[in-house]
C-alpha cells in the first residue's frame, strides 16, 4: 500500500476546536504536516480523526476481527477497545490469543484486554477460566492493553482477594482497568471506583451516570443491538463531555453493515450537541484514556483518519490506517486464513430433558425488557401438572443447555418474548455460552436446541419441522464467514422470529443471549438454575 502521499480538504482539528482549510501531508503512515491555507469551505469535504469504539465484544457481531474490520472501516471506524471474553469463557487463553492474532492479521486497530471475570461467576459452566497467573503472561507479553470489564461487583464491593489481585496486577502495570457495574449509585458507585476502575458502560440512567462521574469515572455511551442508553445520558455530550466515550458493546451483524459509532456522532449533532464536544467523545477520549497508538490529527500521529462529505451527514468517504487508504468506496483490508477453535461436548438432547412440573401456587417469572439488558420478575399463580406455555399472558418456557458436559437441563419460565409459535435457541448466551432457548412447545424447543448442537453451536428457529440455522463454528460465537452473508442470514432468522413466530422483541437473539448473565439484575438463569441477581443468589422457581 502506499502510505505516503497529500490531501487538501477542510481540516478538523480536535487538540485547537477549530476547522480551517489546509493541505495534510502523510509520509511513511505518520502525518508529515498540516498547513493552515486559509477559512473553511463549507463545499469542500472534511479530514478529522478516525472513530473509535470504547467497549466491544467482537465476537457478537458473530465475526471474527478481520471479517468485522471490513465493515467497521466503511463506517470510518479505524480502532476498537475489544474485551474477548466471550471466547475466553469457551477457549480461555487460548481464545484470547487467537482473537489478538487475528487482529493483528486485519490491517485494523484492535486494543484487547484480558478478560477479568472468566468465568463470570461460579453461579455457572464455563468452557474454561482465566487466572490471575494466565493475565500476568498476557500482560507481560504485551498482547493486552488494559484489564476488561470488572463484571462482578459484588465481589469489588466486597474486597474479594482474587478480585483486587487482578486489578491490583493491571495498576502494576500501568493499565486501565474497565469497569461494568448496572445500577450503582452514590456511596456503592464511589467504593466500587475506589477500587482503582475507571470507566463504565452500563449506566441506564443518568443519576448513574452522574454519580459515576463524580466518583472519578469516564462513562461510555452505549448503544448496541440490545441495550440502548443513548437518548437516557446524551446531555453528557452538554455537561460532561470530557467525561463521555461512546460504543456499542454488542452488535449483531445486521447491525453492523447499517452503521457504527458514526450513527451515534450523527445523532448526537442531530440533537444540536456541539461538534468538537461529540467529536471528543468518538475520537479523542478513548485515545487519551487507553493510550492508544491511534492518531488524532497531529503532527507526528498515525494517520488514521477520515474524509467525511459534509458535517450533517457525515457520510464516510475515505478511511485510512497508518496512512493506508482501508476504505475508498471498496474496501482495502488483507482477507485473512480463519483457523476454527470451539468447545462443545453434549449429545443431542431428549424430549423427556424438557418436561417441567409444576405444583398449584406462585411462580418467579423473569421478565425481559425490550432495549435492556436488564430484567425485571413478576409472581404468576400456576396450577398443579407438566407446563405447558401460556401464549395468551405471553408466558413460555426458557432452557439454558450445558454444552461443556452432560448435565440436567435448567428451566424456568420467562415474559416478554411475545412469541406465539415455535422456539429460538443460540449458543451465544453471554457469558459462558452455554445453549439458551425460548420456546412455546417442546416438541420446537427440543428441535431447535438440536439444531445448534448438531451444528457445535450457532442459532437457530424452529417452526413445527422448518427450522433456519445460522452455524457459528468458531466457539459457537462467530462465522468464519464474510460479513454480508452472516448479516443476510442473522437478518431472515431475525425475521422469521418476529413475523412467523410473533416475537415483539426488536433484537429478540440479542436479548435472549442476556437472559443468562447473571451478573446484571435482576432474575436470570444459569445452566444451574433460576438466578436472583440482587441478591447474588440461586433462587427456586416455586
Amino acid at each position: 500500500m502506499n502510505n505516503s502521499f497529500s490531501i487538501s480538504s477542510n481540516v478538523i482539528d480536535l487538540h485547537q476546536r477549530r476547522i480551517f482549510y489546509g493541505m495534510l501531508e502523510v509520509k511513511d503512515g505518520r502525518i508529515a504536516s498540516i498547513n493552515d491555507t486559509g477559512d473553511e469551505r463549507k463545499d469542500s469535504p472534511y479530514l478529522l480523526p478516525g472513530f473509535i469504539d470504547a467497549h466491544i465484544h467482537i465476537e457478537s457481531s458473530m465475526l471474527t476481527p478481520p471479517a468485522f474490520a471490513r465493515i467497521a472501516v466503511k463506517h470510518g471506524t479505524v480502532a476498537t477497545v475489544s474485551d474477548p471474553h466471550e471466547i475466553a469463557n469457551v477457549c480461555g487463553i487460548d481464545g484470547v490469543r487467537y482473537m489478538v492474532e487475528l487482529g493483528r492479521k486485519s490491517g485494523f486497530k484492535f486494543y484487547f484486554g484480558a478478560p477479568s471475570c472468566v468465568p463470570a461467576t461460579n453461579f455457572e459452566t464455563a468452557g474454561d477460566e482465566l487466572t490471575v497467573d494466565q493475565i500476568r503472561i498476557l500482560f507481560q507479553e504485551k498482547q493486552v492493553h488494559y484489564l476488561a470489564e470488572m463484571m462482578n461487583y459484588p465481589a469489588v464491593l466486597n474486597r474479594d482477594p482474587l478480585v483486587m489481585d487482578k486489578i491490583k496486577l493491571a495498576h502494576e502495570f500501568n493499565l486501565p482497568v474497565d469497569g461494568h457495574a448496572p445500577g450503582l449509585k452514590g456511596d456503592k458507585a464511589a467504593l466500587y471506583s475506589s477500587a482503582g476502575i475507571t470507566t463504565d458502560h452500563e449506566c441506564f440512567t443518568l443519576e448513574e451516570a452522574l454519580d459515576k462521574i463524580k466518583a472519578g469515572m469516564k462513562i461510555i455511551i452505549r448503544e448496541g443491538s440490545a441495550a440502548k442508553n443513548f437518548d437516557a445520558l446524551q446531555t453528557l455530550f452538554k455537561s460532561h463531555p470530557e467525561s463521555v466515550m461512546l460504543c456499542s458493546d454488542d452488535k449483531h451483524p445486521d447491525d453492523l453493515l447499517r452503521g457504527h459509532i458514526n450513527q451515534l456522532v450523527k445523532r448526537a449533532l442531530a440533537l444540536g450537541y456541539d461538534l468538537f464536544d461529540v467529536l471528543r467523545a468518538a475520537c479523542l477520549c478513548p485515545i487519551q484514556h487507553y493510550q492508544l497508538n491511534v492518531g488524532s490529527l497531529r503532527v507526528g500521529d498515525p494517520a488514521d483518519m477520515i474524509l467525511v462529505n459534509n458535517l450533517k451527514d457525515f457520510d464516510i468517504k475515505h478511511t485510512w490506517i497508518d496512512g493506508n487508504e482501508v476504505y475508498n468506496g471498496d474496501v482495502h483490508l488483507p482477507f485473512v486464513d480463519i483457523p476454527v477453535i470451539n468447545r462443545f461436548h453434549i449429545d443431542l438432547i431428549k424430549k423427556e430433558d424438557l418436561v417441567l412440573e409444576v405444583k398449584d401456587g406462585p411462580a418467579q417469572i423473569i421478565v425481559a425488557i425490550n432495549g435492556a439488558l436488564i430484567t425485571e420478575s413478576i409472581k404468576v399463580n400456576l396450577r398443579a401438572g407438566e407446563f405447558e406455555a401460556d401464549i395468551e399472558n405471553d408466558i413460555l418456557k426458557i432452557v439454558v443447555v450445558n454444552r461443556y458436559q452432560k448435565a440436567p437441563v435448567s428451566i424456568a419460565l420467562i415474559k416478554g418474548f411475545g412469541m406465539k409459535l415455535g422456539a429460538i435457541a443460540s449458543s451465544v448466551a453471554h457469558d459462558s455460552h452455554n445453549i439458551v432457548a425460548v420456546g412455546t412447545n417442546d416438541n420446537d424447543l427440543l428441535q431447535c436446541i438440536n439444531h445448534v448442537i448438531h451444528a457445535r453451536g450457532g442459532v437457530a428457529a424452529t417452526l413445527n419441522t422448518g427450522s433456519h440455522v445460522l452455524p457459528l463454528p468458531i466457539g459457537g460465537l462467530m462465522s468464519d464467514d464474510d460479513a454480508h452473508r452472516v448479516g443476510d442470514a442473522y437478518e431472515r432468522i431475525d425475521h422469521f422470529v418476529k413475523t412467523k413466530l410473533g416475537s415483539t422483541l426488536s433484537a429478540p437473539y440479542m436479548t435472549l443471549s442476556f437472559m443468562a448473565l447473571l451478573v446484571i439484575p435482576s432474575l436470570k438463569i444459569s445452566d444451574k438454575g433460576l438466578f436472583d441477581g440482587n441478591a447474588f443468589q440461586f433462587v427456586p422457581l416455586q
